[in-house]
């Protein structure tokens, strides 16, 4: 076993319904392969991934992120047409057996989003009513695939406001994976616990970068939380995602499910209010 107090969590959001269809698949034999377990936040409703043309023209950063990426190869060119020149399909909707897949070999499950597009792109200029109502549709169809209410809301593109706060106290969630803080928290005014990807992605260092960066901060020990997106490290990056994983075999990190990580961190942790921040590798604001 790792040291006491050590513990990685795998954070894994499925944005994309190739992602859905190809990435998770893979992902979960390199995960057996390794003998360890993630946990999966499932868009559950529309791809609209081809909406992300509007950003190229708004957004010099967005392209500068493209680019460094490599989107093409990751995401395909069926996925850069969704939701404009070809319909959006159901994202985990259109993949039943994949869910029960994922629950059954003992990853853990959590909902991620209705329209992921969407809430990353427009949810600053969407009323109150849209937001509810795209809970009810994510939530609902969760319930549908899964025969049970989530425990954990992990927001698209680590993106929030207040009025996404108010809504989520409703659902009385276990824990949260909303942000990029650097340790866990509890949420100001909702009094939820929040499990923040605290290690970088792989488009914000570049692939170069990745594992070294990753590696350092593990090297001092801890608990912390990788996040993986089945497009990328699913896909096209899949053999670093398993060098990486055998790095981490080497120093016997333990790698675990969000919900184990939850029960190792203290009851006293600090109760803060999340601030919205740029940053390096990233294209958009996000909660840290």
């Amino acid at each position: 076993m790792g040291k006491k107090g050590n513990a990685l969590g795998i954070k894994i959001d499925v944005d994309t319904y190739q992602g859905m269809k190809k990435g998770v698949p893979c992902l979960l034999d390199i995960l057996d392969r390794f003998n360890i377990k993630a946990t999966f936040y499932l868009s559950m409703g529309p791809d609209a991934s081809g909406r992300a043309v509007l950003q190229l023209i708004k957004n010099p950063l967005f392209l500068k992120k493209m680019i460094k990426s490599n989107a093409p190869g990751l995401y395909g060119l069926k996925t850069a047409l969704y939701g404009t020149l070809l319909p959006s399909p159901m994202i985990a909707l259109s993949f039943p057996e994949i869910v029960r897949q994922i629950i059954s070999t003992g990853h853990e499950v959590q909902f991620h989003a209705w329209d992921h597009r969407r809430w990353q792109d427009e949810l600053h200029i969407k009323s109150i009513e849209w937001i509810k109502e795209w809970f009810e549709k994510g939530i609902n169809a969760f319930i549908k695939l899964t025969g049970h209410m989530p425990a954990s809301f992990g927001a698209p593109a680590w993106l929030i406001d207040d009025r996404v706060m108010e809504i989520i106290k409703e659902y009385k969630f276990d824990y949260l994976s909303c942000t990029r803080a650097k340790e866990s928290f509890i949420h100001e005014k909702i009094g939820v616990m929040e499990i923040p990807s605290d290690l970088p992605c792989i488009e914000e260092t570049g692939i170069d970068n990745a594992a070294s960066a990753i590696i350092s901060v593990l090297k001092s020990g801890g608990i912390h939380v990788l996040p993986v997106h089945a497009e990328v490290e699913g896909g096209i990056r899949s053999n670093y995602f398993i060098q990486l994983l055998e790095q981490i075999k080497m120093m016997n990190y333990p790698v675990t499910t969000l919900c184990e990580i939850k029960k190792l961190l203290p009851e006293n942790i600090s109760v803060r209010k999340y601030k919205m921040d740029l940053l390096a590798g990233r294209s958009a604001l996000c909660a840290a």
